[in-house]
């Protein structure tokens, strides 16, 4: 039957007085009222009832009836409809339950990281955004963070919320903006269920039968399997006790004068640097810890300025010099160089205290040997080798278990629940926390939309993706990139049919890993659906490299995806973020043209017999203008096969 306003409500309230404190027949949350239902393909809808009892779904004049095995579980497929509604769901055993404003349309999965979670209430323009966001045919399904050891069947909470000034704000921002463009180009209802965790990694949302067989997981799937989740908390506790000796959970040591000079550090345990501390007896660990070592100066040299370098840290550090702060980093993959005046150091031992913080992942001073140092003049002296250590600060988030600390975790609390429901396709913005092991991506990422799809059982359906935007501060010259390679990985993913990526290098922020643009994003999301999922004809994507030929000193790139045409993107008329290399030498920054359509000619006076080509090649390429005539701007690309960072 179909119904509407306020004889819908009157129904429904007359039917739920009717049959209160009866809930024989239950179902997931995500069967609930407000619900869009999959238009096209059988309607598949399950839950549980007594063993044994006979169960009657009706949608409309659609019925279909079961009788439930010994586990008490059940499952129907309804026929497919053709997007309508609101429509009134009932499910009939000893007892009934009915669902009512349910509608028939166009349902995606919305996963991810912290890129996805982002609020629609944090976006630019957020307060117009949310004014006109008033869209009954724009509907959320928001699943609740959970961890699992096994797979759950139901989920423990949720409901459908119509979209509104009221509902928006909270709601995923990347999926508002998709639906709503989706909505407005198809014209049906869109029901979109968002599933996602910031800051987590591709393979805890993979499923047990997948991530089992990839041997660089293997070890960690099966500790899972015998882990006892009940007492995780003591147990993790007392490992940490036992390889730090105590389990500090405040950072005192300034007060305490871990960073002045005359600090007796002789009870401390020693370290190596550079080296992470996860690879020396620590592993897990994050938090922050201190770092002292003593070095001699002569009096010649401790009369001028010195440099202090310390390499590369994770993530941020704080560095004293004879108990003066001297330098301060905010950033894993930067060289730390802190100048020292002459003012600060002494004839004899000077020491050096470095307060580390490691928010996730490994953590300490790692790096190069040659770059830990004092310079003075022209004199060097290594600060590599041992180095007094002390944990002040353990992250008390370790002593439960978190997303990541798994495979399955997320795949077992988050998206096991909700299959089978029926859904068009699924988009997923996700990658930051893989970067850096974007080699191993390339397998895991193509592994998790086989995993999804094979769990679903609809063939293939379309798995749309967001490819990381640009970040940190750009670099002066050309070099290798953890998100980069990241880029490359989610770009060769494509290979996988009915698959389609939103390039975002030009929506992305330098100094805030969640830029606040996701209109830019949803909008090329739904391109991308509409062209993948929907067989529209138009151009759903920016230039994307083809081939490349080399005529002398000239590289010719040549490009799919043109459109109309290769467009500069401003007024000066070459392209930038173009390097070119001869084969296995440095990338020097190249001059390029457009010298076609769908061809740019590369070429750099530094380079002679140049045979290789970067384009965009950075954690930030920055203000690159290279698009087609669409708009769509040109994707990252290189032709090397050099092994990389991440390797």
């Amino acid at each position: 039957m179909k119904i509407n306003g306020l004889r819908n409500s009157f129904l429904i309230g007359l039917l739920m007085i009717s049959f209160a404190g009866i809930a024989q027949v239950t179902l997931p949350p995500i069967f609930n009222c407000n619900m869009v239902l999959q238009q096209g393909i059988p309607i598949p809808v399950w839950g549980w009832a007594t063993p044994g009892e006979k169960v009657t779904v009706t949608l409309d004049k659609n019925v279909a009836t079961i009788r439930t095995g010994k586990n008490g579980r059940w499952r129907v497929n309804l026929p497919k409809m053709n997007s309508g509604g609101p429509y009134m769901m009932t499910v009939k055993g000893k007892d009934l339950q009915t669902f009512g404003n349910v509608m028939i349309g166009e349902v995606w999965i919305c996963s991810g990281q912290s890129n996805m979670e982002f609020k629609v209430s944090s976006t630019k323009n957020a307060a117009s955004e949310i004014a006109a966001s008033r869209n009954p045919n724009i509907r959320f399904f928001n699943v609740k963070k959970r961890v699992a050891q096994k797979p759950k069947e139901n989920l423990e909470e949720g409901e459908w919320l119509e979209c509104s000034p009221q509902t928006v704000s909270d709601c995923s921002a990347v999926a508002y903006f998709f639906g709503k463009n989706l909505n407005e180009q198809l014209k049906v209802p869109i029901g979109l269920i968002h599933t996602s965790w910031g800051g987590t990694v591709a393979e805890t949302w993979i499923s047990s039968e997948s991530i089992q067989h990839d041997p660089d997981f293997t070890e960690k799937f099966n500790a899972l399997q015998t882990t006892d989740l009940e007492n995780y908390e003591a147990s993790m506790k007392e490992k940490i006790i036992q390889m730090v000796g105590e389990f500090p959970l405040k950072d005192n040591g300034n007060k305490l004068g871990f960073n002045q000079s005359g600090f007796d550090d002789t009870t401390w345990k020693m370290i190596k640097a550079p080296m992470f501390w996860e690879e020396q007896g620590y592993s897990g660990l994050d938090g922050i810890a201190w770092y002292r070592k003593t070095f001699v100066l002569t009096k010649e040299q401790a009369a001028s300025d010195v440099v202090l370098s310390l390499g590369k840290i994770d993530d941020n550090d704080i560095c004293w010099l004879n108990g003066v702060e001297v330098g301060e980093t905010k950033d894993y993959d930067k060289e730390r160089k802190y100048k020292v005046p002459a003012s600060v150091l002494k004839e004899g031992r000077n020491q050096i205290a470095v307060k580390v913080t490691d928010n996730g992942g490994d953590g300490g001073i790692y790096g190069d040997a040659a770059e830990l140092f004092i310079q003075s003049g022209n004199s060097k002296i290594s600060l590599a080798g041992d180095w007094r250590f002390k944990f002040s600060e353990i992250n008390s988030r370790l002593t439960n278990i978190g997303p990541n600390d798994y495979p399955t975790l997320l795949f077992n609390g988050m998206i096991n629940p909700i299959v089978p429901y029926g859904i068009k396709g699924a988009i997923w913005y996700q990658g930051e926390s893989n970067a850096s092991r974007a080699q191993q991506y390339k397998r895991v990422f193509p592994n998790l939309i086989k995993d999804w799809r094979s769990k679903w059982g609809e063939g293939d359906f379309p798995f749309l993706f967001v490819q990381l935007a640009n970040f940190k501060k750009p670099d002066p010259e050309p070099g290798d990139s953890e998100w980069a390679e990241l880029r490359e990985a989610q770009t060769q993913t494509l290979q996988l049919n009915n698959t389609g990526m939103a390039t975002i290098i030009d929506a992305g922020d330098a100094d805030n890993i969640h830029p606040t643009d996701k209109q830019t994003v949803g909008y090329r999301l739904s391109l991308a659906a509409r062209k993948v999922a929907y067989g529209e004809t138009l151009v759903y994507t920016g230039p994307t490299y083809k081939e490349m030929k080399i005529e002398k000193n000239n590289i010719f790139i040549t490009f799919d995806h043109v459109g109309k045409g290769l467009k500069i993107n401003d007024k000066y008329g070459y392209t930038n973020g173009f390097t070119i290399a001869p084969k296995d030498g440095a990338f020097k920054w190249a001059k390029a043209t457009i010298v076609n359509s769908n061809t740019v000619m590369v070429t750099s006076k530094e380079v002679g017999n140049p045979a290789e080509v970067r384009y965009g090649w950075a954690d930030n390429p920055d203000d690159l203008n290279l698009y087609n005539s669409e708009g769509l701007p040109a994707n990252p690309f290189r032709t090397d096969t050099r092994p990389g960072k991440t390797k």
